[in-house]
């Protein structure tokens, strides 16, 4: 199979961009608390590529475990690349670079990378069967497709909050306003299959956020995001909400993370599929 000469780009719209109440949990994700499915497969000598790496946080992670290898972390947003590189700039990588990508047609040749990884990509773009295809397409034989994402209708919380209801449904419906699936990791062996991907092992894990400081930086994070990020422009503009509502459910937010007993769990589905020799 060669290189696709002509497909659709990216159609969705990234529900979050890149406000730091949205840096602030991406950046704080690493190979061990996001890509821990993945680990065991790594070697030292592997072509690893990270699509939507975002500030690069785990594409860092993954380089420094592959030190005798090469890692390109690609993402849609050109702004968001400089931050990445600043990432590995800081741990002193030499063997990372960054590049402006879009998943549905990635621009690289047919088996290329021993390991394809995408951590909370594919429940925003417009084709994930598509994606994955590609993601298949560049990976060598023997190599493998590695792909992680929530799965918001899952996500659980305690003590019960009407405020956080309403920010669950309303976060569900601007992202698939924007022609993404916020449910996605209950569908992406589904997916896998649906584009032709073989030998999948498909898994589970959460995060977990319960102590208080854990609490407090979570529900602020989110408090902050419904009022100052992309996500609320896109629910305003949109007409899903009013900044009223926005302002409301901010609140519910901190009001929730001021609870001593406050627990939140983050589900998230993996696939881990390895492409036949």
């Amino acid at each position: 199979m060669s290189k696709p000469q002509s497909q659709p780009q990216e159609t969705a719209v990234y529900t979050h961009g890149h406000h730091e109440s949205v840096l602030r949990s991406h950046t704080w994700r690493t190979a061990a608390n996001s890509a821990a499915y993945l680990l065991g497969s790594l070697k030292p000598h592997m072509r690893i590529l990270d699509i939507g790496c975002g500030p690069g946080t785990i594409t860092a992670d993954l380089a420094e475990l592959v030190p005798d290898g090469q890692v390109t972390g690609v993402d849609r947003a050109p702004d968001i690349l400089d931050r990445a590189r600043a990432t590995a700039a800081e741990r002193g990588l030499g063997n990372v670079e960054f590049a402006v990508a879009d998943v549905h047609a990635l621009d690289f040749p047919d088996d290329t990378f021993c390991v394809v990884h995408a951590h909370q990509v594919l429940q925003h773009v417009g084709d994930p069967v598509r994606a994955l295809r590609e993601m298949h397409r560049v990976t060598k034989p023997g190599g493998y497709i590695a792909v992680r994402d929530g799965d918001y209708r899952a996500m659980a919380w305690y003590p019960e909050s009407a405020g956080l209801d309403d920010w669950l449904d309303l976060y569900r419906r601007v992202a698939r306003a924007n022609g993404g699936e916020p449910d996605a990791g209950r569908r992406l062996k589904s997916w896998a299959l649906r584009a032709g991907l073989t030998d999948i092992t498909a898994t589970s894990s959460t995060w977990t956020f319960a102590d208080t400081g854990e609490v407090a930086w979570w529900s602020g994070l989110w408090a902050d995001r419904t009022l100052a990020s992309a996500y609320a422009d896109r629910a305003t503009e949109g007409g899903l909400a009013t900044a009223e509502q926005l302002r409301a459910v901010s609140e519910a937010w901190r009001e929730w993370g001021r609870r001593e007993d406050a627990w939140f769990t983050v589900p998230h589905g993996e696939i881990l599929c390895r492409k036949a020799v």
